[in-house]
This record gives structure tokens, sequence and C-alpha cells, in this order.
């Protein structure tokens, strides 16, 4: 007879963000019943159910508030309710702000929570203000899933217990293990959301360093945000147009195809002004899964990943003239890009894939439910 699958919430606020591929592979690959709730911190939707507060329930709600029979109000009722309806035995919270959202419900419920920061929410200063240093979080979590050592330092020396931090960084999706690059083309690859923390007009002035010297390469910035408008102005006022392409949001096959014909992957991340930083992209997971060199900074999870000289070069924070000279070096020398893109991949199939990420969660829920027995 088939053992019964745990009943697990997954609490996230979008449902399927592009950038959030990591949710994603927990929704789909987690051996687990998922109950998936999105709509913001505090979840207004459940996947292929709906809306959780019906207009019938409303009016309960308000008057059952003004009698002073609950403190909730109407959206917490509501998922309190789809929690209990679907016997829901663990909480898993994407995000540390909404773990901080949902942690009052949960301990209404004596529900275990597990809590799963990402980048912005262990970093940014005014998340972790406004989520009074997530004390109440640490403090009912049963456990806190982090992606990179630098972000258990952080958590740590915001008051987490040590033994509650679990140090479980993402994995790739394994087709990306798949990919035999051929090198054919003398491009780099960038994709990610165009935000401050991934700072991808360095990208673009790093390049213009290279293409100076070798007119016939190329770039590619996959992705959307706020700065997509500013990177293209800053490319037509380089002259650089014929060489940088932005095609907008990647599909994993896409993504792939420019992969397997490139020669090196980018991402010059910074810690924004406001502190927000990345975790470990999953990005350059994928991109030295398919054996592709990466140059990228000295940040956050990145050094976790890629090894200096090895899997491919990490430069300082803002340093373009750093990131240009490691473009050129690989443009003059396919025969290194190859072996470092080698060296990344075998360096990946060890020690990061999805399966050991899913596989370590899986264990957790099953600690936080049944104890070590």
């Amino acid at each position: 007879m088939e053992q019964q699958r745990n009943r697990v919430a997954i609490v996230a606020p979008a449902l399927n963000a592009y950038s959030e591929t990591f949710i994603q592979a927990h929704k789909e690959r987690l051996n687990a019943q998922i109950h998936y709730y999105y709509g913001g911190f505090l979840p207004l939707y459940l996947e292929h159910y709906g809306k959780l507060m019906s207009r019938s329930a409303l009016w309960s709600v308000k008057i059952r508030r003004k009698l002073g029979f609950t403190t909730f109000n109407v959206n917490e009722t509501a998922f309190i309710s789809s929690l209990k309806k679907n016997k829901i035995q663990l909480v898993l919270a994407q995000y540390g702000n909404t773990g901080n959202r949902i942690v009052q419900i949960c301990k209404h419920l004596n529900i275990p929570m597990i809590t799963h920061f990402h980048g912005y929410d262990a970093s940014k200063f005014s998340v972790i203000e406004a989520c009074k240093n997530y004390k109440e979080v640490f403090l009912y979590s049963s456990y806190i899933i982090v992606v990179s050592i630098l972000m258990e330092k952080q958590l740590t020396e915001l008051g987490c217990p040590k033994e509650k931090v679990i140090y479980n960084p993402y994995g790739p999706d394994p087709s990306f293990l798949d990919i035999k690059p051929l090198f054919t083309k003398t491009t780099f690859i960038g994709l990610g959301r165009f935000v401050d923390k991934k700072a991808p007009y360095y990208n673009i002035l790093a390049f213009k360093q290279a293409v100076d010297q070798f007119p016939h390469a190329r770039l590619v910035l996959g992705g959307q945000g706020e700065l997509f408008e500013v990177c293209k102005n800053l490319v037509r006022y380089l002259k650089i147009e014929d060489n940088v392409i932005f095609p907008g949001v990647l599909t994993k096959e896409e993504f792939s195809g420019y992969l397997s014909e490139g020669l090196a992957f980018v991402q010059h991340s910074v810690t924004a002004i406001d502190g927000n930083q990345e975790g470990t992209p999953v990005a350059i997971l994928e991109a030295s899964a398919a054996g592709v060199p990466v140059i990228s900074t000295i940040h956050a999870g990145i050094p976790d990943v890629i090894k200096d000289g090895e899997t491919g070069f990490l430069v300082p924070e803002h340093n373009v003239d750093a990131m240009a000279e490691k473009m050129i070096l690989l443009i003059e020398n396919k025969l290194k890009a190859m072996q470092m893109g080698k060296n990344g991949k075998e360096r990946i199939a060890t020690h990061f894939t999805l399966e050991q990420h899913i596989h370590k969660i899986d264990m957790l829920i099953d600690k936080a439910i049944y104890g070590n027995l």
C-alpha cells in the first residue's frame, strides 16, 4: 500500500513568477501533496481553487470581529479556514516576510512552519526592520532554510538559533546538465531581472571594452525590469546596438539554446544601496551546469558556486575594468573557456543538484511534522 504523502501548504507572494523557478521546483518536485497559496505575503488565493474569501463568509467574519470572537481579519480567517479544510500538516513559507506575515496563523493552528529565505528578505534593511528582525519567525519556525553561506551568517547575526539554520543551495533543472556546449559563437549571455542588485548596466559597460577590441562579439541580456529601458538607452549611447540583444524573458529552451552556442555567462551582481542582495542566482547554477564558464562578482552566494579561476572568474563588485579583462581573456582563449565550463559542469553535478536540494527539504518536512522518529 502506498504511503500517504504529507499535506503541505506552500505560501508564496506570486503564482508563477518567471524569476522564481526555485519555488516552482518545490511545488512540482517535493514528495508531498502540495496546496499552493499565493497573492501576497498573506495569501488570497489557492491554486486550482481560486479566491479564499467568499462573499457569504465576509459578513460573518466582520460580525464575529465586532463581537470580539476573533482577532483575525477576513483574509486571515479565510486562510485559516482553508488550512483547516485541507488538513494541512506543515506550511512552507517562501521568503522571510511571508513567514513573518503568517507566523501567528500557524501558531494559532499549531501547524509547524519552515521558512525559506531567498535573498532580499535576508538583506534589505527596510524589509528586515518591518519584520522586526524576524524575531517571531525565528522563534516559531522549525527550520530556517538559507541558500548561501553569507545568508546563514546574516540570519544568525539577527538572532536566529544556529541549530535551526539549514544551508541548502538551489539546484538547476537537470536538463541543463545534458547541454553539450559547442562554443561556436563569441557571445556572452546574461539572464535576470533588470534591477539594482543585478546591475545589468555593468555588463554592458564591461562588454563595450571587449567589443572595442573584438567587433564581432555579442552580448545577450535576457529578462525584464525597471532598468530595462535604461540599459537599452546605454547601449544606444555607446553605439553598440548591433552587438547587444535584448530578447526579453527567455524560456528554459531559449536560454539553453544561447548557452549551447555561447562563450560565457555574465552577471555583475552588487549590493544595492538599500542593502538588497542576491541569494544564490539560479541562472548562474544553470549556466555552470550547462558547461559554460561564468564571469560574475564576489557577491552573496555566487562564490559558493563559482570557483575563481577554475569554473569561471569572480571580480569585485563595481569593478567594470576587471570584468572586461575577463571577457577579453576568454575571447582570446576559447580552450580555457571550454576547460572552465567542463570544471563547472562537474562541480554542479557533484555539489548542487536539484535532487539534493529537494531531498533535503523533504527530510526537513518529515522532521518538522513527526520529530526525529
